[in-house]
């Protein structure tokens, strides 16, 4: 159930984040990240990745000041709001994560807790926690190994993974140049570990709206 469009914050800025980007963009970067797009669309990373009614998969991964997290452990507080993010470099992830914690409290309201991964290192993931003053875990997927069991994970273009590299240099952030990165995917986990809501969309630039998690969370506790 999706709440007004006035009330939805976050949707409303990344929609104006587009638009800046189709006026002010080159031709060829708009048609080098349009063919990204499509070729993410085309390998149907959406269709294979895991679906509400599948069992969420375990794993264990190391938080922005080193600590080990496990979802499983997590899943015994109430239910995990699982969320992937490209990087801090990333502008459309960064209005994300801070519409996140605007709604932390809201989350909390039904026992949920909220854990971040992304593909970045641990320095670089804490600079991201610190610049947003993030009150959840931000945990490091490094490889995108958590990714990869979730089949949410993508190759990029050739055209697309140069242009990443010549502007803010992508392999930096994640301590390899596969140029791999996951899907902007949101998913609730029940504490019985099966997965209740997933936001799945090829497009990077469109994410689930807190709100809408929200909302969720009120009409299935």
């Amino acid at each position: 159930m999706k709440t007004d469009s006035i009330e939805r914050p976050l949707e409303n800025e990344l929609n104006n984040r587009k638009l800046n980007f189709e006026k002010t963009a080159s031709v060829e970067k708009k048609r080098i990240y349009a063919e990204g797009l499509e070729k993410v669309k085309e390998n149907n990373i959406v269709g294979n990745a895991l679906q509400v009614g599948d069992t969420a998969i375990d794993f264990t991964l190391q938080n922005a000041s080193g600590k080990n997290v496990t979802l499983y452990n997590e899943l015994k507080k109430g239910p995990v709001i699982l969320m992937w993010y490209r990087g801090g470099w990333c502008p459309y992830c960064n209005m994300t994560l801070h519409y996140m914690q605007e709604s932390l409290s809201e989350f909390k309201k039904y026992n949920a807790n909220l854990l971040a991964l992304t593909p970045e290192t641990p320095d670089n993931s804490i600079s991201t926690k610190e610049k947003h003053d993030l009150q959840f875990e931000v945990l490091s997927d490094i490889d995108n190994i958590v990714a990869r069991q979730y089949k949410v994970v993508f190759k990029l273009t050739d055209d697309v993974k140069e242009a990443y590299e010549n502007s803010f240099g992508l392999s930096n952030y994640n301590n390899n140049d596969k140029g791999e990165l996951p899907l902007a995917v949101t998913y609730i986990i029940g504490q019985d570990r099966v997965i209740k809501y997933a936001f799945l969309d090829a497009d990077y630039r469109n994410r689930a709206e807190p709100k809408d998690l929200v909302e969720f969370l009120k009409e299935n506790k």
